[in-house]
């Protein structure tokens, strides 16, 4: 093994080349919470290219669209009745999901190209391509996803949505960790303040967060119980924990998904006030900031999820809140990256 294998050169187009698929991937995040959200995920019942690259452009290929839409067991129970300009609506969300992650594809490939052709992915060859792989595995999981709601529920599979939001996260930390190094990450003057594990546990705990979360919208739990701190009036509702067997509580039992998702958020935010408290009295350069992000961005975190409960999860507080848990979620990361040696 090389030099460059344990520590690549910096360089920092790479970086900025591997921050813009961050970026286009928390895109993805948001939107596709949106297209969750506004019930649009199963208004595109085909995974066609061709058909995928542009919008429908005339009346025939909306006619065609809402025709296959109407097929669907949503549309039969749920919407059934609704207008051409509602299914476009939904149609929308969908669709733009979809073309921007094949523009995020693109956006990776056709440098990545680049970089290997002129041999500047030296020591980033195998991770690079590791993304790669994780980027065309998380375009078939999505179709997955989708197919579990056509025709056999009214709403994608809650797991098959937890399994999509949690190949996100690790293709934006995995992006984001790369492009640190890349751009050279200071091995002098930088001191977190905590224990190098401490930012790595706060991820894990971020992710369980993000997973109990995607099980909550993906089987609309968010307006169940819209009072804090109590839930449904209880502290410990009764009704929690009460299906058999105990797995399906995580995916289709509200009072359950609420007592767990909140509980996991006052513990996330425990440890990343420790850690940011660490990092003020102890910390060093870069990473004393990064420590010091992690707690307010959690203190905002905490915020947004009580006004959510409160306003019975409405879309805009929603989407803010997941933003939130993705500020976090990169913010844990970048912790961890600077005060690893």
């Amino acid at each position: 093994m090389s030099a460059d294998d344990i520590w690549p050169p910096r360089d920092k187009w790479v970086g900025v080349w591997l921050l813009v698929v961050a970026a286009f991937v928390v895109a993805m995040i948001l939107v596709g919470g949106a297209t969750r959200l506004t019930d649009s995920g199963l208004s595109i019942t085909e995974w066609d290219l061709g058909k995928g690259l542009t919008p429908p452009l005339g009346d025939a290929r909306w006619a065609e669209e809402f025709a296959l839409y109407q097929r669907t067991m949503e549309y039969q129970t749920q919407n059934n009745g609704m207008s051409l300009a509602e299914f476009q609506h939904i149609y929308w969300w969908e669709w733009g999901h979809r073309f921007l992650g094949k523009v995020l594809g693109l956006v990776f490939a056709l440098p990545a190209l680049f970089f290997l052709i002129t041999g500047r992915l030296r020591g980033r060859f195998r991770v690079t391509g590791l993304l790669f792989l994780l980027g065309a595995t998380q375009g078939a999981i999505g179709w997955w996803m989708v197919t579990s709601g056509l025709f056999d529920r009214l709403d994608v599979s809650p797991v098959r949505l937890a399994i999509h939001l949690g190949m996100a996260l690790i293709i934006l930390a995995l992006s984001l960790w790369v492009a640190i190094g890349a751009f050279g990450t200071p091995r002098e003057g930088l001191r977190l303040g905590a224990p190098a594990w401490a930012p790595v546990l706060l991820m894990a705990l971020v992710f369980v967060q993000a997973m109990l979360g995607a099980f909550m919208a993906g089987a609309d739990g968010g307006p169940a119980y819209a009072d804090w701190p109590r839930i449904g009036g209880e502290w410990v509702p009764s009704s929690a924990f009460m299906l058999e067997p105990w797995w399906h509580n995580l995916t289709e039992d509200h009072a359950t998904q609420h007592l767990l998702h909140r509980t996991l958020g006052y513990v996330v935010a425990l440890i990343a006030l420790m850690i940011a408290g660490a990092a003020l009295v102890r910390g060093q350069g870069p990473a004393r900031i990064a420590g010091a992000a992690v707690g307010a961005i959690a203190l905002v975190q905490v915020g947004l999820g009580v006004l959510t409960v409160l306003a019975a999860s409405p879309l805009s507080l929603s989407l803010m809140h997941q933003a939130g848990a993705v500020a976090l979620w990169a913010a844990a990361l970048v912790s961890a990256r600077l005060a690893w040696r």
